[in-house]
């Protein structure tokens, strides 16, 4: 059992998931996350079952069990693990958060595919998980780049006669669709042509 003074809890995203009381549990379960992402980026989503998991990682398949109840969440807490591993500059513009983090998933195998898989299987009914977790994330982030627009209107760096708010749903859209057209074609600069929406959003001259 948890104390509620036990200081080696589990990191923000042991809500998909356990961590364990102690220390090795938490070191344990990010043990695990991180392999995860290498045998979905080897095997693809129909390879990266909860039991080829446990044999890549040496345990078994009720031990992997005792960390994660389902293959969806620990797929969706691979991905949250994989996108905490990078934290966008507070000052950035919405749309260079958007376009870093491009090139961050780009970097990492598996991790795009990962993505636009869970974002598909999310539309399932029988996949609570996903459904929860991209749900709250889609608007969290619409809300965080909304927030980044208006700064920059007020500082005279985006143009003044755009709704933010629609704004930040139409970048994350337009993010989303290049990533499936760079999962197509890898030659595709996913990245630059994001960025290329700037001069659509720089005040007129």
């Amino acid at each position: 059992m948890r104390r509620d003074d036990d200081t080696s809890s589990a990191p923000d995203d042991d809500r998909l998931g356990r961590s364990g009381a102690y220390s090795k549990g938490v070191a344990r379960r990010q043990e695990i996350l991180d392999r995860a992402i290498e045998v979905f980026a080897e095997r693809g989503a129909e390879g990266a079952s909860l039991r080829s998991i446990a044999r890549v990682l040496g345990v078994s398949h009720a031990a992997l069990l005792h960390y994660f109840d389902s293959r969806e969440q620990l797929l969706v807490a691979v991905y949250d693990h994989a996108n905490r591993q990078r934290s966008p500059e507070p000052a950035a513009s919405a749309l260079s958060t958007l376009t870093d983090a491009a090139a961050h998933n780009t970097s990492v195998p598996g991790l795009v595919e990962l993505y636009t898989t869970l974002v598909a299987a999310s539309l399932k009914d029988d996949s609570a998980t996903a459904r929860a977790y991209f749900t709250e994330r889609f608007s969290r982030l619409r809300g965080e780049l909304a927030e980044r627009l208006r700064t920059e209107q007020a500082d005279g760096r985006v143009r003044a006669d755009i709704d933010p708010d629609r704004i930040a749903a139409l970048l994350i859209a337009a993010s989303d669709g290049l990533q499936v057209q760079w999962l197509l074609d890898p030659s595709m600069p996913l990245a630059d042509v994001l960025g290329a929406l700037g001069g659509l959003l720089a005040p007129p001259d």
